[in-house]
């Protein structure tokens, strides 16, 4: 019986435990320290990329994709290019029919965002295989933000380091995830809003056309 006993406390204080964990608020340090810990785990695989990129980009693209996929809030960023278009006032306007025409848009859309989003950023890593990547001092913050900025030190080939910015959002449930970032001076969230809106104005407002023509959108990251 007191076998018994002492086991089930110990199951008892196990889920406590992890109740404990479950129910504790999110923290910046969580925040800083997923972007060191996926960008240590992007690294790993830009290196062994070396090998074989040019012959198989696609192996690559993939690999990065799975690492960066639970620190992505795909779908945020994809209304955040859309804008108005995708904006909860214009959702509200809408009939059922418009609201779900628009869902699927959305959800189209985020799949499109998601490939020009991994490959942009692969691509401007592979540059920096081997360099010494470090985050950088932090600012003084608020420890109950909501929001947060993480910049990130790559050193290469130049005196000064290259810089990353990594704007980070408590998503509803209670993780952090990327909301856009910043390698150099290249905002990337900007950058697709703008071509989506310029796609928009070409195709008369028809979605469906911007979307559909998505995939040759690249953005060049200079070096």
């Amino acid at each position: 019986m007191a076998v018994l006993v002492r086991v089930f406390t110990v199951v008892l204080l196990g889920l406590a435990s992890l109740y404990t964990q479950a129910v504790e608020s999110p923290t910046l340090d969580q925040a800083y320290q997923l972007v060191e810990d996926t960008t240590a785990e992007v690294m790993a695989v830009v290196q062994a990329a070396e090998d074989y990129v040019d012959d198989d980009p696609e192996r690559y693209y993939r690999q990065v994709e799975q690492i960066l996929d639970p620190l992505i809030d795909y779908r945020g960023f994809a209304r955040s290019v859309m804008g108005d278009y995708a904006s909860s006032r214009r959702y509200r306007s809408l009939d059922e029919a418009g609201r779900e025409k628009l869902r699927d848009q959305l959800d189209r859309f985020t799949a499109a965002m998601r490939s020009s989003l991994v490959r942009t950023y692969s691509k401007g890593l592979l540059a920096f295989g081997g360099s010494r990547i470090e985050l950088a001092e932090r600012d003084e913050e608020d420890p109950a933000a909501q929001r947060v900025t993480v910049k990130q030190l790559i050193y290469a080939d130049r005196a000064a380091p290259y810089e990353m910015l990594y704007m980070m959002g408590l998503a509803k449930g209670g993780d952090w995830k990327l909301r856009n970032v910043i390698i150099e001076s290249v905002n990337l969230g900007e950058i697709y809003r703008d071509q989506f809106l310029a796609s928009a104005r070409e195709q008369d407002g028809d979605l469906d056309a911007v979307i559909a023509s998505w995939t040759v959108v690249t953005v060049d990251v200079d070096e």
